[in-house]
């Protein structure tokens, strides 16, 4: 083969990978069409949120989903692999407006319409730009089929999914106490909360009894919430309150009359054991107040200040609020005390607000009739966790599942299918948009203005972008999917929501396997953040390294479930490892003349070298489909590693080589030839869905067979060819190779120059091979003469001696070293060491030092005196030896 066709001596990414990304996508290698004869493997993308661009975590989830759709597909699935992205409701709208606060303006100023073009805009840039990005890591995705979570088709589903559930009586709407964004200005389901530690305060208040000066005192962390107060709870065992339960009470400031209760929701031990409740701000206080039929006063607005329940305080923060009123209840003397208190505050996941549970209307799915076969779905083994650890996670929840609230007062979501009917009052939930009402046929009917939570429609996502509802060919060969990748921060949030809808909808589990990572964190352990800036833009990587130095570093020290570290090294260490792969690509294709496609060598043809490779070539082969199987993705990448730097770079290569230069021995010429092209050819198929691009230029510049790598075949386990024998044989010969290197190194011996290497058996048949294969030691030890003795034959004196797995190997030093130059620099060594052994001479006999430093500086001083001492008789007795040289 000529030079023409050899690969450039660099190895540049950026010179292929977009053109071969081109080629996959022109020739329409990722699509899927509907084969029923075929298995398929299908893959839903989780779609990322159109809030902005792809962050690391994501160039990990889908360098997963890639490696395991390339694998498939080679292996001859029919696979599917589903992009899109989600709208992403309440981020993607405070996004929005953010950018509209820049400006000077509020959603308000532009009104629904106008906002909702704003949005439909934002979503254009960065859901194309999201979709550059995935093409840029190389993700094999069905382009054809891409889908987002508002297009027509899952907006259909959407609104199919709502109207059927609210017509079993799963969807209602009810008065109740949510978690409520002051910012967001929506409710939010309890997953969107995250609840972190604070340092706060309790407030010790006294409550009087009517026409008495007797107080019960309570304890709060909220006392701006009082207005609201419709009852004071103890426990019914408290033997404290036992005598005054059902005594009535007068709020401070509002002197409002409100009863004492028993509710075995009272923990006695906290505080004084007797609560304010406020059922309107109060989860728990909601509930009690349902049992004991109190009145829901809601003090606090939607926006986070106070309400006209309030008094001389409304219109104010609730916190600047809650500083005002504390100082005015010490001035009445209703503070009793003030203590530091450490407890958890709900947060809004978005924005990070502190969260105010307020009393509003809302929608809700009654989630137990679903929860239920979601559970036993994962109990029975039709859908698996890996690891296996997240099961516990995902049951744990479902069986503690509370009423999901499905509303949120935005604008930018599906709106909620539900019409109100000014003139007879009824609600109706429809399939079409309605203009006039069903009930009475009044055409004074408006939309409810709120939409729908975003998990509602991207919980739907693996069969209403199949086609659902309608009965589509995909749905019947792709549903359900084989395997959902995700993280394990949204189990609840996504996982478990997918697996309700689509036992409830799709009439069959969504996933079979569910893949758990873990996150990509900074070098410091720390999670990639904005606030951080230590977030790391992965195109930023790919053009500096390339897309498959990025997926490597990514799948290397990969475990299913754990988070794992971003260093700058790894990255160098990727790269350096397609760098080594590009080279032993080079050296093939420089070699490769006069090769002969039809020749295939005999036994007798391969020497141990050969059949030792293509040992440990079968065995990574059987390891690496076995690796994949059980989704260790990253233990699969690593063993693909060893082989070619280890075993193909660093050993077979150079064994091969004096075959490969010697022209005048065509057959032993062609047999290396053919080994290492075969070698070579597999690997890159093995490799392939970890490092797509470099693969497939060097695939297509090496004999090969087929249009392209990524739809060649997956290599099929060989066992015929593993060869434990020559593995032990060649082990000892390279064991051999690296002692006398080690030896020479240690003794400074000139590279280049050969030595005499006398090797001695206890076993004549492995001196038998070392027979046949001793020019492996000539060539990459420069031992020449090879003297092998057998049993009996007596060892050399005066040579380095060193000892491998059934093999003793003897250097004599005449002839190995540079006597004159060695000599010069022992000489120097010895004088060296003079000094040192005299400086600690010096210090030890020193009677201040030994009396005043401390004991253990005394030892170690003593130690190294010691040391200095045994190195100068080492170096003495080879200067004797080398002055008989």
């Amino acid at each position: 083969m000529s030079e023409e066709s050899n690969i450039p001596k660099v190895y540049d990414p950026k010179s292929f990978e977009k053109k071969w990304y081109e080629y996959w996508e022109k020739n329409n290698l990722f699509h899927a069409e509907v084969e029923e004869d075929k298995d398929p493997y299908s893959i839903v993308i989780p779609p990322p949120n159109v809030t902005g661009q792809l962050h690391m975590g994501h160039a990990m989830d889908n360098t997963l989903q890639d490696i395991l759709i390339r694998w498939r597909r080679m292996q001859g699935y029919n696979t599917l692999w589903m992009p899109g992205c989600d709208h992403a409701g309440i981020a993607t709208q405070a996004k929005v407006e953010e950018a509209l606060r820049k400006e000077g303006k509020s959603r308000y100023d532009l009104g629904r319409e106008k906002f909702l073009e704003r949005v439909w805009e934002w979503k254009e840039e960065y859901g194309n730009r999201i979709m550059f990005q995935l093409r840029t890591l190389g993700s094999s995705c069905d382009w054809e089929r891409q889908r987002f979570t508002m297009d027509e088709g899952c907006s259909r589903a959407v609104r199919e999914v709502f109207v059927s559930l609210y017509e079993k009586g799963l969807i209602y709407q009810g008065t109740r106490i949510t978690n409520w964004c002051p910012r967001c200005n929506t409710a939010l389901s309890d997953i969107e909360v995250e609840h972190e530690t604070e340092q706060g305060h309790l407030w010790h208040l006294r409550y009087k009894f009517k026409d008495s000066d007797e107080y019960v005192e309570i304890a709060t962390t909220r006392p701006e919430t009082m207005f609201g107060d419709t009852g004071v709870a103890v426990h019914p065992d408290d033997e404290r309150y036992k005598n005054l339960v059902g005594k009535t009470l007068i709020l401070p400031i509002v002197n409002r009359e409100i009863p004492l209760f028993a509710d075995e929701y009272v923990d006695p031990k906290f505080g004084t054991g007797a609560v304010k409740v406020t059922p309107a701000h109060d989860p728990n206080d909601f509930e009690m107040g349902e049992r004991h039929n109190l009145e829901q006063i809601k003090v606090i607005n939607n926006d986070g200040t106070m309400g006209a329940g309030a008094g001389k305080y409304e219109g104010l923060d609730r916190y600047e609020c809650r500083k005002k009123l504390v100082k005015e209840l010490e001035e009445l003397g209703v503070l009793v005390s003030t203590e530091e208190h450490e407890h958890a505050v709900g947060h809004c996941s978005r924005c990070d607000t502190t969260v105010e549970p307020l009393v509003s209307k809302q929608w809700f799915v009654k989630m137990e009739s679903l929860a239920k076969p979601a559970i036993e779905a994962v109990q029975d083994g039709r859908i698996k966790f890996v690891p296996e650890r997240f099961t516990k996670i995902y049951i744990n929840w479902l069986e503690n599942i509370r009423d999901w609230c499905i509303s949120r007062q935005l604008w930018w979501g599906h709106r909620i299918p539900a019409w109100y009917c000014d003139d007879c009052g009824e609600t109706s939930v429809s399939r079409t948009d309605l203009t006039e009402c069903p009930h009475c046929h009044g055409t004074h009917i408006h939309q409810d203005e709120d939409v729908l939570d975003t998990w509602f429609s991207s919980g739907l996502w693996p069969f209403e972008t199949m086609g659902w509802p309608d009965d589509t060919p995909e749905l019947k060969q792709f549903y359900p999917t084989a395997t959902l990748v995700t993280g394990y921060d949204i189990i609840f949030f996504w996982v478990a929501r997918m697996v309700m809808m689509g036992l409830e909808f799709g009439k069959d589990i969504p996933f079979h396997h569910v893949f758990i990572h873990g996150l990509v964190r900074d070098s410091q352990g720390r999670k990639m953040s904005k606030s951080l800036g230590n977030g790391i833009d992965p195109v930023e990587v790919i053009d500096k390294y390339g897309a498959d130095t990025l997926r490597f570093m990514l799948i290397t020290g990969n475990t299913p479930g754990n988070d794992m570290r971003f260093y700058w090294e790894r990255v160098e260490s990727a790269r350096n490892f397609a760098n080594k792969l590009w080279n032993a690509s080079r050296f093939m294709l420089m070699n490769l003349e006069g090769f002969d496609n039809s020749f295939v060598p005999e036994d007798s043809d391969y020497t141990l070298a050969d059949r030792w490779i293509l040992s440990r070539y079968a065995k990574t082969v059987a390891g690496v489909t076995e690796n994949l199987e059980k989704f260790e993705l990253g233990e699969a990448a690593r063993s693909i590693y060893e082989f070619i730097w280890s075993e193909l770079c660093d050993w077979y290569i150079e064994l091969v080589k004096a075959r490969l230069y010697d022209k005048d021995n065509a057959r032993p010429r062609q047999t290396a030839q053919y080994v290492l092209g075969y070698v070579l050819e597999h690997t890159l198929r093995l490799l392939h869905p970890f490092m797509p691009f470099i693969t497939e230029e060097i695939w297509q510049h090496i004999p090969h067979e087929g249009k392209s790598i990524m739809v060649s075949e997956w290599p099929k386990n060989e066992e015929g060819k593993v060869d434990e024998a020559a593995e032990v044989n060649m082990t000892a010969v390279m064991d051999t190779i690296k002692a006398i290197r080690n030896m020479r190194a240690e003794v400074n011996a000139v590279p280049g120059r050969k030595s005499e290497a006398v090797l001695h058996f206890a076993d004549d048949k492995l001196a038998g091979i070392f027979k046949e294969n001793e020019a492996y030691l000539r060539v990459l030890a420069d031992a020449e003469p090879v003297v092998i003795l057998s049993a009996d034959e007596a060892k050399p004196e005066n040579a380095m001696t060193a000892a491998v797995s059934g093999v003793e190997i003897y250097l004599p030093l005449k002839g190995l070293i540079d006597v004159e130059k060695e000599t010069a620099r022992l000489t120097k060594e010895l004088e060296n060491l003079d000094k040192e052994i005299k400086r600690a001479a010096g210090k030890l006999s020193n009677q201040g030092f030994v009396a005043k430093a401390p004991a253990d500086v005394v030892e170690k001083e003593r130690a190294k005196q010691k040391e200095y001492e045994e190195k100068k008789a080492v170096v003495a007795e080879r200067l004797k030896y080398l002055a008989t040289l």
